[in-house]
């Protein structure tokens, strides 16, 4: 059987594309974001304040300053194209820096294209222009802030003493050891001057106002693309802990060390804090998340018959083991109908992560598939996936991959190892060859991965 005849992996693209289609940032802010005469409106914003969060309508007058939009992200460009329609004639000036081949057709907000998930120069050139653009806001104008996942490494501004090359460098050693996003960016936060709640600061007196696209287990806007707006409760102290958890002090760029043990030093000022007063003019709204894009997911696969069940939005760790477990409950559905009676359909979402050991090519994503496969060969009538709901798996044009009991015996006959391939960090070459690829293109949003499995009655 071809695998495009495969019902099985047809219902899979159906269901993806709804996951997707329910976080497209262009929707959400087109029904969550109005223009009542002179005020923006936003349902169910957040206010941050020293007390803590309140809740409900928010109304800002946009008549009496300037109304300026900035940000970054691999949803940048779709969240742009929507503040334009939304804040029409208000508008004043603009700008967002998204991943290369990300881009939408903007009117008067500039875009730049620039590198990720390892940072360019066309990134620090954006950032610098954003602070340009922000050094003259007065208290009557309002900044409209647009975040989505991506934007540490598309919005990278490196102090001084800290060479484009340095952080560089220091991101491509974090990418490999196998750290988590809350872990990567808290060190990012300590080698920028704009993460960190630092493009907030840029932006005082004006009110600001992030949207924001979510990318990471818990939504916590400190960590979301460095949280350029949030205030930052971890430390230099914190960002040396962790380098020294995965044992890279002795690794890293020495003016990176260097920078870092100026500021647990004191020599070196923190970023801004909750008790900043700063924040006090700081809002923020979620505009999509990874639990929306399993809530569609399943919805969809209802509609097609399943019976669906989301596990979690929150699965972290090593993606190969998390894809062993994951089989083991598809093999639980084939063999016991448990914990649910087939047709049906599991899910999960979250970040897991990758500890390079090889110089191959793929992705967390394709490294899931990979390994899940391994796991069920021979199980008949079920179907793993891994997807990125970015559309682009790692620094690949993937979005991920999925696999079946047949995949080993495909390989077998095509004279390949999948262990071998596994164990390379060379998942994308093995899956394009026995085609188990998934390509869906850059989707223009982007909220963590999802995992799915489709088990079918015998």
């Amino acid at each position: 059987m071809k695998l495009q005849d495969n019902p099985l992996y047809n219902d899979l693209l159906a269901i993806v594309e709804s996951a997707v289609q329910s976080v497209d940032p262009y929707k959400a802010l087109k029904n969550t974001c109005t223009i009542d005469g002179k005020y923006f409106e936003i349902e169910d914003g957040v206010f941050q304040t020293k007390k803590g969060n309140n809740r409900g309508l928010y109304r800002f007058d946009l008549s009496k300053g300037k109304t300026i939009v900035v940000g970054a992200g691999k949803a940048a460009s779709r969240m742009a194209m929507a503040m334009e329609e939304i804040l029409g004639q208000h508008l004043h000036e603009g700008l967002i820096v998204t991943k290369y081949g990300h881009t939408a057709p903007l009117k008067k907000i500039r875009q730049i294209e620039a590198g990720h998930p390892i940072p360019d120069e066309n990134g620090m050139r954006g950032a610098q222009e954003i602070e340009s653009i922000l050094n003259n806001t007065s208290e009557k104008d309002t900044v409209f802030v647009l975040v989505s996942g991506g934007g540490s490494a598309l919005l990278t501004y490196p102090p001084p003493t800290i060479s484009l090359k340095d952080k560089q460098d220091t991101t491509n050693l974090l990418l490999s050891c196998g750290a988590t996003i809350h872990e990567m960016n808290t060190i990012r936060k300590h080698l920028s001057k704009i993460k960190g709640g630092q493009l907030a600061k840029m932006a005082t007196p004006a009110t600001v106002v992030t949207l924001i696209l979510s990318d990471v287990i818990g939504d916590d806007l400190s960590v979301i693309a460095s949280g350029p707006t949030a205030p930052d409760d971890s430390s230099y102290q914190d960002a040396l802990r962790i380098l020294q958890h995965y044992d890279m002090l002795d690794t890293i760029p020495s003016q990176v060390k260097g920078h870092l043990e100026k500021g647990a030093e004191g020599k070196i000022p923190e970023t801004p804090t909750r008790q900043d007063p700063l924040f006090e003019k700081v809002f923020f709204k979620f505009v999509g998340s990874n639990q929306i894009a399993l809530q569609a997911a399943a919805k969809k696969a209802e509609s097609l018959g399943y019976t669906p069940l989301i596990l979690t939005n929150a699965a972290c760790g090593e993606a190969r083991e998390i894809a062993k477990y994951f089989a083991a409950i598809a093999k639980q559905l084939v063999v016991y109908q448990q914990p649910l009676t087939p047709p049906a359909c599991i899910l999960s979402g979250g970040e897991p992560t990758v500890t390079l050991k090889g110089k191959g090519k793929g992705g967390r994503n394709q490294e899931f598939t990979l390994a899940a496969g391994l796991e069920i060969a021979g199980y008949t009538n079920v179907l793993i996936a891994s997807i990125g709901t970015d559309g682009t798996d790692g620094p690949t044009d993937a979005a991920g991959g999925f696999t079946d009991g047949e995949m080993l015996s495909k390989a077998k006959a095509m004279n390949l190892d999948p262990a071998t391939y596994l164990e390379n960090n060379n998942a994308y070459p093995f899956l394009e060859k026995t085609g188990y690829l998934v390509k869906t293109g850059p989707t223009g949003t982007n909220v963590m991965d999802i995992h799915i499995i489709l088990c079918k009655k015998p």
